[in-house]
């Protein structure tokens, strides 16, 4: 886990959010996203050609999941210069169609899931992921599915360890506004507060049989 977002082209999530018209979108570890409910599939699939429209407008390709329940739209990040310049014009655009197809917002269902994969430092198991996966490398460290459905791998080292054994955890990447909530909702599952030295950024918990998961809004927030 770490606090690194934004590159010298891109924005900085709290720069996304500065911009007018983005209240319903928020940042995860892999961009700006938004969630807009419908009642149907016909409902939801009508925000699809508005979100083309102003996607060519702007310069941006964005991620577009259809369901019955409603539309996630995301502006993915394709590589580490961050949030494109461009990502807030597009995402007003986009609310402004939703608004007008009566699809409202829920924030509440905006998430991205990435699994952290700590490895020995002198070991180097990304070429087994990606093989196994079918996954790309993304960056240094990490490797993503190349149509970005599966969640991001991170990999990183860690000493003091048996070469021969791996510790692995998911990371949960919500709107900042919606993480004490969801740390709670843990916890009062059974879960327990491993470590919240870090928090708001990210709460460190573990399942009743010790399994762990980091609960994390930084991607929200981060301004620097």
């Amino acid at each position: 886990m770490d606090e690194s977002t934004g590159g010298p082209a891109g924005i900085t999530p709290a720069a996304f959010h500065r911009a007018l018209g983005v209240s319903d979108w928020r940042v995860t570890a892999t961009g700006p996203q938004a969630v807009f409910t419908a009642g149907s599939l016909t409902e939801a699939a009508a925000l699809v050609a508005p979100t083309v429209a102003a996607a060519a407008r702007c310069g941006i390709h964005p991620d577009i999941d259809v369901r019955p329940e409603g539309v996630i739209v995301r502006v993915p990040y394709r590589d580490d210069e961050g949030i494109p310049s461009a990502a807030a014009e597009f995402a007003a655009a986009v609310s402004r169609a939703a608004s007008e197809l009566r699809l409202a917002a829920d924030p509440s269902r905006i998430q991205s899931i990435g699994i952290y994969v700590a490895q020995h430092s002198q070991a180097d198991v990304r070429p087994f992921f990606t093989a196994a996966l079918g996954y790309d490398d993304f960056g240094d460290t990490d490797a993503v599915d190349p149509l970005r459905s599966g969640p991001q791998l991170a990999f990183n080292p860690i000493s003091g360890d048996s070469a021969a054994r791996g510790r692995t955890h998911f990371d949960v990447f919500v709107p900042a506004d919606q993480a004490k909530a969801r740390v709670d909702a843990a916890l009062a599952a059974g879960g327990r507060l491993a470590d919240d030295s870090h928090a708001p950024a990210w709460w460190s918990l573990a399942s009743p049989d010790n399994h762990g998961v980091d609960i994390a809004s930084w991607t929200d927030t981060f301004d620097s």
